[in-house]
């Protein structure tokens, strides 16, 4: 064979160069491989106020509302407990319920220990004091194989490495969809919300191993965005 490949080498890039072609084809239509865009989901607190969000260009928070508020005025934060969206308009597709609660409790943990980081984290209002709302969405589920392999195929790495590039979502992988609520925690009065979509990098195999890898580390990248928005 030429280039030192053997029969098998070649049966299996062969094999590869299908499945990847099979992927391309099939991610074309892009709703075949990514999660729907969140939505201003009608069952939130704040959906009346969140508007088009002229100013991200990721696609990652296309809803928001904010008011001019100085972060820096406020040390203390309430957490609650996180919700799980069971509105008409959710976008859990098919993920089960035992996968939502796990987010949930994933995303409690994650954003208290990193919040914790920059603000006293206390359960009582008072003034200084934010409270920090979270509504788990949506969520997909990393496809079983497929995940891992359209990530080191031929024609799957490529269409994963453009979106990697692009900052955008990888093939067959999962991403989670959440809403953020803050509140002056004394006068209960809206200071911030939005909508957003979180995902790992395209390229990331090791994401993409188990059906919630790639959900978690969404959520993780969710805390630390937020985080630095609060500095």
């Amino acid at each position: 064979m030429p280039f030192g490949i053997s029969k098998a080498g070649a049966k299996s890039l062969i094999k590869n160069l299908k499945v990847g072609a099979a992927l391309m084809l099939a991610c074309s239509s892009v709703a075949a491989c990514t999660t729907p865009d969140p939505t201003v989901y009608s069952g939130l607190a704040s959906a009346s106020q969140l508007q088009p969000n002229s100013e991200d260009k990721t696609g990652r928070v296309p809803y928001r509302y904010q008011t001019k508020v100085n972060w820096s005025q406020y040390n203390r934060i309430i957490v609650d407990p996180v919700a799980v969206y069971n509105g008409p308009d959710n976008q859990f597709g098919k993920v089960l319920e035992k996968d939502k609660a796990f987010l949930a409790n994933y995303m409690q943990v994650q954003f208290t220990e990193k919040l914790k980081t920059r603000f006293a984290v206390v359960s009582t209002p008072a003034p200084a004091t934010l409270r920090l709302h979270l509504t788990l969405t949506g969520a997909k589920a990393t496809t079983a194989v497929l995940g891992t392999v359209t990530r080191i195929d031929v024609a799957g790495g490529l269409y994963n490495t453009v979106q990697a590039v692009r900052g955008r979502e990888g093939s067959m992988t999962g991403s989670v969809n959440y809403a953020v609520e803050i509140y002056d925690a004394a006068s209960n009065r809206l200071l911030s919300s939005y909508v957003t979509k979180q995902y790992p990098n395209a390229m990331n195999i090791g994401a993409s191993f188990t059906a919630m890898d790639a959900s978690m580390v969404g959520i993780r990248k969710g805390a630390d965005a937020l985080r630095a928005e609060l500095k």
